[in-house]
């Protein structure tokens, strides 16, 4: 193998692994703010993370997040704005991030 296939082999790799890492820290996000939302909507428990498995699985609706953001404003009604919980997203996203690389 050439030092050519092998920075090829690294520079897939190195992709790989960071769209797997988005993969998991936009799901990390999505059951944050699932289990927020739930908190805003008065559950708990399993009840809370039963709801956060629906927000996480919402967002295989469509590419992007609108799908997320569409699923927590139908069923927040006026208790949150879109602003709001893209805020809050943004924030959560932080958030997961820190948490997969404190879990590495």
């Amino acid at each position: 193998m050439t030092t050519f296939d092998d920075r090829e082999n690294a520079f897939e790799n190195k992709f790989a692994h960071d769209a797997e890492m988005v993969f998991k820290a936009e799901a990390r996000r999505n059951k944050l703010v699932g289990l927020w939302a739930a908190d805003l909507l008065g559950k708990s428990g399993d009840e809370a993370n039963a709801y956060a498995i629906e927000v996480v699985k919402s967002d295989f609706e469509e590419a992007g997040h609108e799908d997320v953001v569409r699923k927590l404003k139908g069923d927040l009604g006026d208790k949150a704005s879109d602003e709001q919980i893209r805020a809050k997203m943004a924030e959560l996203l932080i958030e997961a991030k820190r948490q997969i690389m404190k879990e590495a």
